[in-house]
Protein backbone atom coordinates (compact mmCIF):
# COMPACT_ATOMS: atom_id res chain seq x y z
CA UNK A 1 0.00 0.00 0.00
CA UNK A 2 1.34 3.45 -0.88
CA UNK A 3 1.94 5.98 1.92
CA UNK A 4 -0.82 8.36 0.81
CA UNK A 5 -3.30 5.48 0.73
CA UNK A 6 -2.30 4.46 4.25
CA UNK A 7 -2.63 8.06 5.43
CA UNK A 8 -6.10 8.33 3.88
CA UNK A 9 -7.20 5.22 5.74
CA UNK A 10 -5.86 6.62 9.03
CA UNK A 11 -7.30 10.11 8.57
CA UNK A 12 -10.29 11.43 10.49
CA UNK A 13 -13.22 11.45 8.09
CA UNK A 14 -15.39 13.93 10.04
CA UNK A 15 -13.60 17.28 10.18
CA UNK A 16 -14.75 20.62 11.60
CA UNK A 17 -14.68 23.55 9.17
CA UNK A 18 -14.85 27.26 9.90
CA UNK A 19 -15.99 29.38 6.93
CA UNK A 20 -15.03 33.05 6.68
CA UNK A 21 -16.50 35.19 3.90
CA UNK A 22 -14.41 38.26 3.07
CA UNK A 23 -16.60 40.83 1.33
CA UNK A 24 -16.71 44.60 1.77
CA UNK A 25 -20.10 44.91 0.06
CA UNK A 26 -21.82 42.24 2.16
CA UNK A 27 -20.10 43.45 5.33
CA UNK A 28 -21.40 47.00 4.69
CA UNK A 29 -24.93 45.73 4.04
CA UNK A 30 -24.94 43.74 7.27
CA UNK A 31 -23.49 46.71 9.19
CA UNK A 32 -26.21 48.99 7.75
CA UNK A 33 -29.00 46.51 8.51
CA UNK A 34 -29.68 45.81 4.83
CA UNK A 35 -30.55 42.46 3.35
CA UNK A 36 -27.77 40.47 1.72
CA UNK A 37 -26.95 36.96 0.63
CA UNK A 38 -23.71 35.12 1.15
CA UNK A 39 -23.94 32.75 -1.80
CA UNK A 40 -20.31 31.64 -1.60
CA UNK A 41 -20.39 30.99 2.15
CA UNK A 42 -23.69 29.13 1.78
CA UNK A 43 -22.25 27.03 -1.06
CA UNK A 44 -19.11 26.25 0.94
CA UNK A 45 -21.27 25.07 3.84
CA UNK A 46 -23.38 22.93 1.49
CA UNK A 47 -20.32 21.25 -0.08
CA UNK A 48 -18.68 20.65 3.30
CA UNK A 49 -21.80 19.03 4.76
CA UNK A 50 -22.48 17.02 1.59
CA UNK A 51 -19.03 15.50 2.07
CA UNK A 52 -19.86 14.42 5.64
CA UNK A 53 -17.91 17.13 7.44
CA UNK A 54 -19.22 19.75 9.91
CA UNK A 55 -19.35 23.53 9.73
CA UNK A 56 -18.59 24.60 13.29
CA UNK A 57 -18.69 28.33 12.60
CA UNK A 58 -19.10 31.08 10.03
CA UNK A 59 -18.12 34.72 9.84
CA UNK A 60 -18.60 37.61 7.45
CA UNK A 61 -15.80 40.16 7.56
CA UNK A 62 -14.58 43.22 5.69
CA UNK A 63 -11.68 43.27 3.20
CA UNK A 64 -9.28 44.43 5.91
CA UNK A 65 -5.88 42.82 6.57
CA UNK A 66 -6.09 43.15 10.34
CA UNK A 67 -9.64 41.80 10.43
CA UNK A 68 -8.68 38.85 8.20
CA UNK A 69 -5.65 37.96 10.35
CA UNK A 70 -7.65 38.32 13.57
CA UNK A 71 -10.46 36.14 12.20
CA UNK A 72 -8.00 33.44 11.19
CA UNK A 73 -6.27 33.48 14.58
CA UNK A 74 -9.63 33.37 16.33
CA UNK A 75 -10.89 30.48 14.19
CA UNK A 76 -7.74 28.47 14.81
CA UNK A 77 -8.35 28.61 18.57
CA UNK A 78 -12.00 27.54 18.44
CA UNK A 79 -12.90 24.08 19.65
CA UNK A 80 -13.42 21.52 16.89
CA UNK A 81 -11.87 23.51 14.02
CA UNK A 82 -9.65 21.47 11.71
CA UNK A 83 -9.99 23.54 8.53
CA UNK A 84 -10.51 27.26 7.93
CA UNK A 85 -11.97 28.25 4.56
CA UNK A 86 -11.81 31.84 3.35
CA UNK A 87 -13.99 32.91 0.43
CA UNK A 88 -13.08 36.18 -1.21
CA UNK A 89 -10.17 38.58 -1.31
CA UNK A 90 -7.92 36.42 -3.50
CA UNK A 91 -7.89 38.60 -6.61
CA UNK A 92 -5.63 41.45 -7.66
CA UNK A 93 -7.70 44.52 -6.81
CA UNK A 94 -6.40 46.80 -4.05
CA UNK A 95 -9.23 45.59 -1.77
CA UNK A 96 -8.22 41.91 -2.18
CA UNK A 97 -6.10 41.40 0.94
CA UNK A 98 -6.98 37.91 2.18
CA UNK A 99 -3.85 36.24 0.81
CA UNK A 100 -1.67 39.13 1.98
CA UNK A 101 -3.02 38.79 5.53
CA UNK A 102 -3.03 34.99 5.72
CA UNK A 103 0.15 33.92 3.92
CA UNK A 104 2.54 35.35 6.58
CA UNK A 105 0.72 33.28 9.22
CA UNK A 106 1.27 29.96 7.42
CA UNK A 107 3.80 27.59 8.94
CA UNK A 108 3.85 25.85 5.56
CA UNK A 109 2.29 26.90 2.28
CA UNK A 110 0.77 24.31 -0.05
CA UNK A 111 1.68 25.95 -3.36
CA UNK A 112 0.30 23.03 -5.38
CA UNK A 113 -3.25 23.86 -4.32
CA UNK A 114 -3.20 27.28 -5.99
CA UNK A 115 -1.38 25.89 -9.02
CA UNK A 116 -3.93 23.12 -9.47
CA UNK A 117 -6.85 25.49 -8.88
CA UNK A 118 -5.55 27.90 -11.53
CA UNK A 119 -4.97 25.05 -14.01
CA UNK A 120 -8.53 23.77 -13.56
CA UNK A 121 -9.89 27.34 -13.75
CA UNK A 122 -7.86 28.00 -16.90
CA UNK A 123 -9.58 25.04 -18.56
CA UNK A 124 -12.93 26.61 -17.65
CA UNK A 125 -12.41 30.35 -18.17
CA UNK A 126 -9.08 30.83 -19.92
CA UNK A 127 -6.38 33.33 -19.05
CA UNK A 128 -8.36 35.32 -16.42
CA UNK A 129 -7.62 32.34 -14.13
CA UNK A 130 -4.13 33.76 -13.63
CA UNK A 131 -5.66 36.67 -11.68
CA UNK A 132 -6.55 34.38 -8.79
CA UNK A 133 -4.09 34.19 -5.91
CA UNK A 134 -5.86 31.18 -4.43
CA UNK A 135 -3.63 29.39 -1.94
CA UNK A 136 -3.59 27.01 0.99
CA UNK A 137 -1.38 26.47 3.99
CA UNK A 138 -0.99 24.95 7.40
CA UNK A 139 -0.82 26.37 10.88
CA UNK A 140 -0.93 24.45 14.15
CA UNK A 141 -1.88 21.23 12.36
CA UNK A 142 -4.88 22.91 10.73
CA UNK A 143 -5.52 23.51 7.04
CA UNK A 144 -6.31 26.98 5.73
CA UNK A 145 -7.82 27.45 2.26
CA UNK A 146 -8.10 30.84 0.54
CA UNK A 147 -10.68 30.53 -2.23
CA UNK A 148 -12.09 33.09 -4.66
CA UNK A 149 -15.27 34.85 -3.61
CA UNK A 150 -17.32 33.71 -6.59
CA UNK A 151 -19.63 30.72 -6.15
CA UNK A 152 -17.90 29.03 -9.11
CA UNK A 153 -14.50 29.54 -7.48
CA UNK A 154 -15.75 28.07 -4.20
CA UNK A 155 -17.36 25.15 -6.03
CA UNK A 156 -14.22 24.44 -8.05
CA UNK A 157 -11.80 24.80 -5.14
CA UNK A 158 -13.70 22.78 -2.57
CA UNK A 159 -14.84 20.02 -4.89
CA UNK A 160 -11.34 19.74 -6.33
CA UNK A 161 -9.72 19.20 -2.95
CA UNK A 162 -12.27 18.16 -0.34
CA UNK A 163 -11.61 14.44 -0.75
CA UNK A 164 -7.95 14.98 0.19
CA UNK A 165 -8.51 17.35 3.11
CA UNK A 166 -8.61 14.58 5.76
CA UNK A 167 -5.32 13.24 4.37
CA UNK A 168 -3.69 16.69 4.52
CA UNK A 169 -4.84 17.26 8.11
CA UNK A 170 -3.63 13.80 9.11
CA UNK A 171 -0.17 14.40 7.64
CA UNK A 172 0.01 17.90 9.14
CA UNK A 173 -0.62 16.49 12.61
CA UNK A 174 1.53 13.38 12.28
CA UNK A 175 4.57 13.28 14.49
CA UNK A 176 7.65 11.31 13.47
Amino acid sequence: MKAHESHRESAVADLGFYVITVSSSRFAKRRDGKRFRDESGDLAEEIIEKNKHRVVGRELIDDDKEMVAASLNGALTKEGVDVVVFTGGTGVSPRDVTVDAVRPLFEKEIEGFGELMRAVSYAKIGSPAMLSRTTAGLKSGKLILCLPGSPDGVDTGLNLFIGDIPHVVYVARKRG
